[in-house]
Formats: C-alpha cells, structure tokens, sequence
C-alpha cells in the first residue's frame, strides 16, 4: 500500500522509517514529504533511496492509505485537510487533534477498537509519556479499577528532537573543553542538570506536558482517573523513565501485579532487585517494549502499589504506537 511520511527527516520520522522496515510493513510506495530546510534529501527505506519532497497544499496524497504525520500541530492542522481528502488515515504524532472529541486517541495495546470510528479520517498519537504510563496503568486497572494516579517523569533530551540531544551532547563536550556553554532548546544548560519544567507553564501551576498526562490518560481508558504528574528533563539522550504511583479500588498485591506485568502485551517485567536487575533508559534506548520494575507495595497506603518504568519515546512513544495502530486497522 502506499505510504506517506510527513515530517520525515526528523527523529521520529526516521523512526518510522525504521519502524515500517523492521515489522516488514506492507509498503508498495513511500512518500515522504518535509520543509523546505529538508525538501531535496534523500533517506533509505529497504536499501533504496527516497527524495524527501516539499510539503504543499494540493493532491499529493491521493493514493494514499496511511499518512504517519510527525511535524508539529500547526502543520497538522494546516495540512489535515490536504492529507486525509482523498480517503487517507492521518496517524497523527502531534498534539494538534488529541483532545478533539471527534479524533480517537489510541494506544493498541490499551484501547485500539478506538481507532475503528475516525470520521474525520485522524487518529491521534498520544504524547509520549501518556502512553508509556497508560500501557503500564491498564495492567493495573484490569485487576482493579485505578482511582488516582500520582508520576514524575524523568524526560530523556530526544524529547524535544533531534536538535536537542545534539546540544547536550554538544554541552558537555563544551564542559569538557572549559568552554561557554550553548543554551538554545532549554530553558537553563541540561548537562549535570535535572529542569523540573516540560514544555510551557499553565495557570494551575502543572505545565503542558504534564496536563496532557491528566487528560489523554482520561480520554485512552475512558474513565475519570485523578493523574497528578511532575515531568522533569534529565541529562539523558533517549528513552522516558516515569516513578508511579497507583490508588485501586481495592488492594492488588506486588504478586499479582508482576504476575500481571509478565503476561502483558508490550511490557517487559524487570523486576529482580536481588540481581540488580530493573529498567534503565541506556540499555533501553533502541527497543520497543515498555519495562517495568521496582514494583512495591506503597508504604503510605493500603490500595497503593508503585512502579517504575522505562520506554524509547521516538519508538514507542511515537513511530512504534503510530504504526501498531495501521497494522490494527489492516
């Protein structure tokens, strides 16, 4: 079938291209589209060579079936109507469409039958935290309801593109050197730094990002679940990690939720402290699961249990959960 990519000279754009090879993705055509900073380039897909094309208005995706858009929401919106006019599915990686009552917000291993009813023709990707976390609380939630949610975040540099992870690894080579320090795509040097702010401030306090946390995890489980987040960025190049913190309806013993983590589609369990064994984003970075550990008992309350988890956000917090969601739809 023939396929589009738009935004694809980007992290996760590449990501998709990976992506669709790896899982042997029934692609006849490739289309990619981008900028006019990336219009001209060319990217490899199964060994052949494909020109990234200009984004325009017009008829450049009739055609196609899947759209895989990761560009930005202003060119989300602005593009939506081009992309999805002649019968395409927009898989959409912004934030453009996800609250809108008429898109599905999916996560396939949570809630794909969503993705079924898409009168518009989107389907939203949901931030990349959001899924990790949801993955993970949906375990939970099967054997019992999830009343509230408590998480803090600890956002890898690759969150905010590529751009980023070059200047942290361009800041600490600058350390190094004893030389001035660039600062552009953070608000302060990330480099031996923990910034407890992602994306921009609201008037309640909690940014962006961590809005997005409360409500897409409403949204992806159909439920009025409490999520209250603090999303940090740290000096890593790829891969979230999340502490979280769960109140069920009733109590859910550490065996039962390891058990349950075991069994899980897309979640590894690590969960041996004897051997040391637990999720990091290093030997994280790359894969496609969703790990899990340090899985306990909370101290503070009765139907609590807390957990930690690790996922590659440009893969499954992004390429991987778009692309899962055409093959479901396949």
């Amino acid at each position: 079938m023939k396929i589009a990519i738009v935004g694809a000279s980007g992290a996760v754009g590449q990501a998709f291209l990976q992506v669709l090879e790896k899982r042997r993705f029934p692609v006849t055509e490739l289309m990619l589209f981008g900028s006019e900073r990336s219009a001209g380039k060319t990217l490899l897909f199964k060994g052949k060579a494909h020109t990234v094309q200009l984004l325009r208005h017009g008829d450049d995706f009739k055609g196609v079936s899947f759209a895989f858009v990761s560009a930005g929401a202003t060119v989300s919106m602005d593009y939506a109507a081009d992309i999805t006019k002649y019968g395409a599915i927009m898989i959409d990686n912004s934030s453009a469409f996800r609250m809108h009552e008429r898109v599905p917000l999916v996560v396939p291993e949570v809630n794909a039958h969503d993705a079924r009813i898409c009168p518009l023709g989107i389907i939203a990707n949901p931030n990349c935290t959001t899924i990790q976390m949801v993955i993970a609380l949906k375990v939970i939630d099967d054997l019992s309801s999830v009343k509230r949610v408590h998480v803090s975040t600890y956002q890898a540099a690759s969150g905010a593109g590529a751009s980023a992870m070059a200047e942290l690894e361009q800041q600490y080579r600058q350390i190094l050197n004893e030389e001035p320090v660039t600062v552009n795509k953070f608000p302060y040097q990330l480099a031996y730094n923990v910034i407890p702010q992602v994306d921009v401030f609201t008037d309640n306090g909690y940014t962006k990002e961590e809005m997005k946390m409360f409500n897409e995890t409403r949204k992806i489980l159909h439920s009025q679940i409490a999520v209250s987040a603090t999303c940090v960025r740290v000096p890593t190049l790829r891969a979230h990690s999340e502490a979280i913190w769960v109140e069920t309806k009733s109590p859910v013993s550490v065996e039962a939720a390891r058990e349950a983590f075991a069994k899980a589609e897309g979640i590894v369990l690590m969960d041996d402290p004897a051997k040391l064994e637990y999720p990091m984003p290093l030997p994280s970075t790359g894969t496609y699961p969703v790990y899990v550990g340090r899985i306990r008992a909370d101290l503070t309350n009765p139907n609590g249990l807390t957990f930690w988890c690790v996922s590659d956000q440009i893969n499954k917090g992004a390429a991987l959960n778009a692309v899962q969601i055409a093959e479901f739809l396949i």
